[in-house]
């Protein structure tokens, strides 16, 4: 397992400089796919994906489906934590009903800003979008029933702490539902200590059962999971490091004890 701490500060400025390009630029080269395509892949119906902004998911680099391993949410309160240009804030929204209440958090000035474009143009009324960082989110305990995140918790540095913020925000009894990168095996310093791979969704992975025991550390029970076997990265670095250490998608959910 790597200790060696990468820049933290070099990773944020290239994580957003990234993702400012996957909000105006999504038909430009990235590690990752992107777009309606993977979505229906992945599993999002595309009954829903017809209504909602197709700008949002032209944008959507998510790695995995877990709408459907969540319980009922008509009327929930949903904290999408990497909201991005919006997919899954838009999906929630559908689900959630006029009753609920969708908060995307992004650090993304670019992102945000097309997300919230994107709610007006379409008269969305229950989505809201704050700037913040995933392990500083600025609300106060047990404000949402729901916590999603798609293909982000990968790219924080300390994974137990963004844990601890998801088990903080949510009500008792809460859940929590993600898509995420991780590992068979940890990954050397070569990969790990590499911004660019992280930025990529890469080099911040970590080993699945390290994963799912921070999530269980922070009070959170895991429920379901899957694998994402339809979910592949692009570029040759990528999928080397996805054949060599076992890089994966996965979903699941974990409800606050």
């Amino acid at each position: 397992m790597s200790t060696a701490p990468v820049d933290r500060s070099e990773l944020q400025a290239k994580v957003q400089a990234m993702y400012r390009d996957v909000a105006l630029n999504p038909q430009g080269e990235f590690h990752f796919e992107m777009g309606r395509a993977l979505a229906e892949r992945l599993g999002y119906r595309a009954a829903d994906l017809d209504r909602i902004p197709a700008e949002a998911i032209d944008s959507f680099a998510g790695v995995g489906y877990y709408f459907h391993l969540l319980d009922e949410m008509q009327g929930a309160r949903v904290l999408d934590l990497g909201s991005g240009s919006g997919m899954d804030t838009f999906i929630a929204s559908l689900i959630t009903g006029p009753e609920g209440t969708v908060v995307g958090l992004d650090m993304t000035d670019a992102q945000r800003a097309k997300a919230e474009a994107l709610r007006q143009r379409h008269g969305v009324r229950n989505i809201t979008y704050v700037k913040g960082l995933i392990d500083a989110p600025p609300f106060e305990d047990g404000s949402f029933d729901v916590v999603i995140s798609n293909g982000v918790l990968n790219l924080m540095v300390d994974k137990p702490a963004a844990f601890r913020e998801v088990a903080r925000l949510l009500r008792s009894g809460g859940q929590l539902a993600i898509a995420d990168i991780v590992t068979a095996v940890d990954l050397p310093e070569s990969i790990s200590c590499n911004t660019n791979l992280w930025a990529a969704c890469i080099g911040g992975a970590w080993q699945v059962e390290r994963y799912k025991q921070a999530i269980e550390a922070a009070g959170l029970r895991i429920v379901a999971e899957q694998v994402n076997d339809q979910y592949r990265f692009l570029s040759d670095n990528a999928q080397g490091a996805t054949k060599k250490f076992g890089v994966k998608s996965i979903s699941l959910r974990a409800d606050k004890v």
